[in-house]
Parts: structure tokens; sequence; C-alpha cells
């Protein structure tokens, strides 16, 4: 399926791989990944955005811009995950974390278990549930998400899944300085990454939480 993409989309891959200081043989899956999105994606609606050239550096180098910091961790659920986002990136670049896919939209939940299977990813998993009835409590070193509400209300529906000491990954475009005031009691912000995220130019901070 990959070789129907333009060579120019496999060399903007390529260069974002390495600025990320990430292996060039993750393109492979990863464009694996892009290709069932792609063709899903006419059918089921996964993403607003249908460019691949555009997924690249919105999808797939978006969501690896935050690999650094998950490494180490080893039970991640990513809350309203959609289309994988950033789960399925992180877990083909990082094997040894293990990745819930949390999302309760069917199709999506369909998707994304065809891409499991697709990919052969053994390091992560599909819950289809909301985040808030997922039942699953302190089964998790972390939770993230991508493009879900702000810091609080992800702490409201995802708190129960961390472990004791657990952390908020929140990605974020501008730095919320709003959402760290408004935090619940019991929480602070240990870190606020700025990251670089190749072919894009906009602002990206990882709120660690």
């Amino acid at each position: 399926m990959t070789d129907t993409f333009p060579a120019a989309l496999r060399t903007e891959l390529d260069s974002g791989l390495r600025a990320l200081d990430l292996d060039a043989a993750l393109a492979t899956p990863l464009l694996a990944y892009l290709a069932l999105l792609e063709r899903w994606n006419r059918a089921y609606n996964l993403t607003a955005i249908r460019d691949p050239r555009a997924m690249v550096s919105r999808h797939l180098l978006d969501s690896l811009a935050m690999h650094p910091h998950v490494r180490g961790i080893g039970r991640l659920a990513d809350l309203g995950t959609g289309a994988g986002l950033p789960g399925i990136p992180l877990a083909i670049a990082v094997p040894g974390l293990h990745v819930t896919l949390v999302d309760s939209n069917g199709k999506k939940a369909r998707f994304l278990r065809e891409a499991m299977r697709t990919l052969g990813l053994g390091n992560a998993r599909v819950a289809e549930s909301r985040a808030e009835a997922l039942d699953a409590p302190a089964a998790f070193d972390a939770i993230t998400a991508r493009a879900m509400a702000t810091l609080a209300d992800i702490l409201a529906v995802g708190e129960h899944l961390l472990e004791p000491g657990g952390r908020l990954l929140a990605m974020k475009g501008a730095r919320p300085d709003d959402e760290i005031a408004a935090l619940p009691a019991g929480w602070r912000v240990e870190a606020i990454h700025p990251l670089a995220v190749p072919g894009l130019d906009a602002e990206r901070h990882l709120v660690a939480v």
C-alpha cells in the first residue's frame, strides 16, 4: 500500500524522523499505518486532514515529537485517541511502551483494531469506552490526550486510571497558562516541554502534570 505515496512524502517522513532522532526504519510501519488511515478515512471520516503529506507532519511527526518523554513509562492510556493519535505512532516507535487506545466511537474502535492487526502491534490494545467509564483503576503510569479538552477536564475523566504518582502528559499548542492556573487541588505541573515538530510551523508543548 505504501508504494502508492509519492517519493516526496517518504522523503519528508525520513527527514522528520532524523530530526526527531528516530530510526529511519520506522518509516515502513508508519507509512503502512498512514496508508490504512487514508483508506479508512474516505468512508469513516476519522480525521479532517485528507492530504497524506499533511498527515505526515500534523499526525505522525506531531505525535512522535513526544517520544523522549514516554521512554521509561510502562503503561500509557491514550484518551480520546480517535484514529490512534498519538498512541499508534508512539507504540510503533517505542516497543517497550504498552499503549491502551481509549475511544468510545465504534467506527474508530474498529479502525484501531484493524490497525493493530495489520501492523502486528503487540504492545497496543483498544478499549472501546469513554475515558470516565473505563474500569481500570490505577492501571497506568501515565495518561495522554492530544486534542481533548482542558487539563482539568482530562484529569476529571482520567484521574482514576493513574497509579499513585502517575502523570498526565498533555499535548497542547500554545503554552496553556490559564489551564495550568485552573488545575484541581493536589495536582501540579512537573514540567512544560516545548516541542519542535518537523514541517509544522506552529507552537507545540507537552505539559507534564
